[in-house]
């Protein structure tokens, strides 16, 4: 059974930082474009980033760009997403996402349909 299995969120301030993990089991992700999206109440689900499976491509939501940054560890079957500077309007539940099928070199899609695997979930609250 695959499962992605978030963690590292929690309340912040503004301007704090956290890292969030997303560890991946019942097979291997290595090969597939992984990413993490976020979902404020009341809001419909959002990319946020995204990386190819050789991490030689990343992309970002406009309104992360420069504060957040993704990475992976394919030996941990793992992705990461490290928060820097973070404002009121981050406040979101954060999913982690996978590809079922292997991709290209540079391939990390936006596009929620991309992705077949999803996690539970970790709560993001950053304070004013």
């Amino acid at each position: 059974q695959v499962q992605l299995v978030e963690s590292g969120g929690g309340l912040v301030q503004t301007g704090d930082s956290l890292r969030l993990s997303c560890a991946a089991s019942g097979r291997t992700f290595s090969r597939n474009a992984m990413g993490w999206f976020r979902q404020a109440p009341g809001k419909e689900r959002e990319f946020v980033a995204s990386i190819s499976w050789s991490g030689g491509h990343t992309a970002y939501a406009d309104s992360v760009k420069g504060r957040f940054t993704i990475s992976r560890d394919n030996a941990k079957n793992t992705v990461y997403l490290q928060m820097n500077s973070l404002k009121p309007e981050d406040t979101a539940v954060y999913y982690c996402a996978a590809d079922d099928y292997s991709s290209g070199y540079y391939y990390a899609p936006s596009s929620r349909d991309a992705y077949d695997y999803w996690g539970q979930g970790t709560q993001v609250t950053v304070s004013s």
